[in-house]
């Protein structure tokens, strides 16, 4: 079935029931869903009053050609992650101190010359803040104060970033930056700590039949549920005190109220923000996610944002050349990864396969085959793909001409080749139909897994080569369990023994690398990175933590009469325990902790390297300071509520979706209700239920930020890289500044989230 096809299918549907009526017909009509700026952060703060206001004398200009003449630059060690110049400007501060002020607020005009993207930073000394525009509109900005170091500012700066012509753009962008204003508010931003400043709860709503709670920064009072439409309460309670290691809070628990509407929560004079009760309350969701992958398609032009881009942009490889114009970028810059469109593609399909809602599940799967293709099409038939490439910049897109770049990264893994294996041949098998592409998908899978065995038989766990790319974390204990899921997926496509039997043979070694012994109260369950037991699995960044129990569970599913399925189940059950045990470190919040680490893990240095990639010079003493924000096990191990980290590279959403789907297939397969409390729990606090009452998608729920999207602006779907922590504390810091990496959107979290609500449709 190919795409025009689903379209039709989708279309035919919508008019022939009312059912469809809620369904978004610009993301089925291949447009970028409007913006919904009303329940915005921004627009909120907007509304605090100013109770003091300096005005700046002056204006900041600011001009640059669209059209340059010369190639783009870029590091000397990464030339072509480049941009054709930036130009800067700066304002005094005229002798007043940040530090009385709470806020920067300014007007832009602009005029591009085009009404795509958008955008600038301003700051001061080394805080730099992201700024959406409007072509040919002057808009008022603003940036909340809350970051240390202003005392010391001198001035502000503005800068604007050449990025390439669209190929129709014209000449000129001009920026004029005028009525800077220091203000203090009646009611200053805050982004760190654990303390919510009112009712924190999913602004997304919540699953009827499942438990369903709030945070309050009290511990005892009365609450009401309120028909946020008729004014009527139609549940009381108690507000439950609950104390853990982060301190007293109270706990609003109204799971025994399971009816569908809108409601708002009103306690102790706060009134929380609207949110649904429905039996499937993430579809909106599921369509704004899908909207803001949708945008980020490259090679493809995306009304309103971009042309079809980068089909000048090529991979290399024995006399041929493939282009890399395809797939999704990967986050607010240009760079792609094949890995990751392959991660983003099946999390699209478990999402179609997985939904009730035959319009959502038809366009989840014509854009998943939209990835599935760019897989196909970055093979070289003999191992070798097209793997990945830093972006900064557009492209004229017109082959022969001086901004081509035939720099695209190629490689044989042996890892990369079983994971696409197993992604073609999940697909292969849920794909609608037998088409064409489901039997190139099938052919393909079979032929990579080869590529991957003769691999792994050569060079075993060979070192992965691309520093930047998001494999390079993976352990042979991560390693050995994908292994493991591939070759179930080749079986239940193919039936072939031999793929039986490696996957068998590979969970032992995964098996092997799991704590089965107590670690200080009582904590087992998790894996080492190896057989030598000298350093934890963890993630910091991207994170694939969710295929150990991916592999646990489809063994079972897919060889139940196995005599190692006792074993198998026992690693699910030992894995389960350990997530649960973990949930009293961030009670009662329902964010699930990075986990175990021991103390002197950074003396693994092979590992350590690959995990913390650009780790500064004096990165072991970053880890022991972090290490003892922990919470003691032993003498040798600590539980840390955020991962130890310490380069650009922070922000834990994909760490803790990945946990989450770990846990709900955990769940799933032992029909454990804790467990699948747990998976929902790391949707909801992405949704809102987090120390800052914040939704993490854009346009889902309440008080959703502003996000660092340079390349393709704001998008309504778009999911942030996640919070990150404040130097080496364990403390969640989500600042006010929008900038990379926490702030940059990422189709990685968005991958993941829709994988997540895969097990709950």
């Amino acid at each position: 079935m190919g795409c025009r096809t689903i379209a039709g299918i989708v279309v035919a549907l919508m008019a022939g029931s009312s059912a469809f009526a809620q369904v978004p017909s610009a993301v089925l009509e291949h447009r970028p869903l409007p913006l919904e700026e009303g329940r915005s952060y921004e627009t909120a703060r907007a509304a605090v009053p100013v109770l003091e206001e300096t005005v700046l004398a002056g204006r900041v200009r600011l001009a640059f050609a669209n059209r340059p003449d010369h190639r783009a630059a870029g590091p000397s060690d990464d030339p072509d992650y480049a941009d054709y110049g930036k130009y800067t400007a700066r304002m005094s501060l005229d002798g007043n101190d940040l530090s009385r002020f709470d806020r920067i607020s300014f007007d832009v005009k602009t005029a591009c010359d085009d009404d795509r993207v958008v955008n600038l930073n301003m700051g001061y000394g080394a805080v730099s803040h992201f700024v959406h525009l409007k072509n040919d509109t002057t808009l008022t900005c603003f940036l909340d104060l809350t970051d240390p170091g202003r005392e010391a500012a001198k001035d502000l700066f503005f800068t604007v970033t050449n990025r390439g012509p669209y190929r129709d753009t014209r000449d000129s962008s001009r920026f004029e930056v005028t009525n800077v204003r220091l203000q203090r508010l009646a009611d200053p931003a805050v982004d760190r700590g654990w303390r919510p400043r009112g009712i924190v709860l999913s602004t997304a709503g919540y699953a009827t039949g499942a438990a369903k709670t709030a945070v309050v920064p009290f511990s005892t009072g009365r609450f009401a549920l309120v028909d946020a439409e008729t004014g009527r309460v139609r549940y009381r309670g108690s507000v439950r005190p609950e104390g853990s290691t982060l301190g007293d809070f109270g706990v609003i628990d109204f799971t025994p109220f399971d009816r569908e509407g809108t409601w708002r929560i009103e306690a102790e004079g706060l009134v929380s923000t609207p949110f649904p009760l429905a039996a499937a309350p993430w579809t909106e969701a599921e369509w704004k996610a899908l909207n803001f992958i949708f945008s980020q398609r490259c090679g493809y032009a995306v009304p309103g944002i971009h042309d079809a881009c980068h089909r000048d942009l090529f991979c290399v490889h024995d006399g041929r050349y493939v282009s890399y114009g395809g797939g999704w970028h990967d986050a607010g810059d240009l760079s792609q990864q094949t890995l990751q469109t392959g991660d983003v593609a099946f999390s699209l399909l478990e999402a179609a396969v997985s939904t009730s809602d035959p319009a959502l599940s038809a366009r989840l799967e014509e854009e998943a085959r939209w990835g599935f293709s760019f897989l196909l099409r970055c093979r070289f038939g003999d191992g070798f793909r097209a793997s990945s490439m830093g972006l900064l910049h557009w492209l004229d897109g017109e082959v022969g001409t001086m901004d081509d770049i035939v720099s695209v990264r190629k490689q044989d893994l042996a890892f990369d080749n079983y994971l696409y294996a197993g992604y073609e041949a999940y697909a292969a098998l849920h794909l609608r139909d037998r088409d064409g592409l489901a039997d190139d998908l099938a052919r393909a899978a079979e032929e990579d897994f080869a590529f991957a065995e003769a691999g792994f038989r050569e060079r075993g766990f060979e070192p992965f080569r691309f520093v930047m790319e998001h494999s390079y974390n993976t352990s042979p204990s991560q390693y050995m369990a994908t292994v493991a899921w591939s070759a179930a997926q080749l079986f239940l496509l193919t039936g072939k023994t031999a793929y039986r039997d490696t996957a068998v043979e590979a969970i032992r070694y995964t098996l092997d690398c799991q704590r089965t012994d107590p670690v200080g109260s009582g904590i087992r369950g998790f894996f080492y990175r190896d057989r030598s037991r000298r350093s934890i699995v963890h993630y910091i960044h991207q994170s694939r933590e969710q295929v150990y129990m991916q592999a646990l569970t489809l063994l079972c599913t897919a060889f139940p009469e196995h005599p190692d399925r006792t074993r198998w189940e026992e690693g699910i059950r030992l894995y389960g325990d350990y997530l649960k045990d973990l949930m009293r470190f961030t009670a009662p919040y329902g964010m699930i902790p990075s986990g175990v680490y021991h103390r002197l893990e950074y003396e693994d240095a092979e590992a350590f390297g690959h995990l913390h990639i650009q780790a500064p010079a004096d990165g072991a003493a970053h880890y022991r300071r972090q290490f003892g924000q922990g919470v003691a096990l032993d003498a040798d191990h600590a539980v840390k509520r955020f991962p130890i980290w310490f380069t650009i590279f922070n922000g834990n959403n994909a760490v803790l979706l990945s946990q989450g789907k770990a846990a709900a297939l955990c769940g799933r397969y032992l029909q454990d209700p804790e467990l699948l409390r747990i998976g929902r729990e790391q949707l909801y606090w992405l949704a809102g239920k987090n120390p800052f009452g914040q939704s993490m998608i854009y346009g889902v729920g309440w008080n959703y930020p502003s996000m660092n999207s340079f390349s393709c602006g704001e998008m309504t779907g778009e999911m942030p890289v996640g919070i990150r922590t404040q130097g080496d504390t364990d403390v969640p810091l989500w600042p006010r500044v929008n900038n990379a990496c926490y702030k940059e959107v990422w189709v990685t979290v968005a991958g993941k989230f829709l994988s997540l609500v895969s097990e709950y449709q």
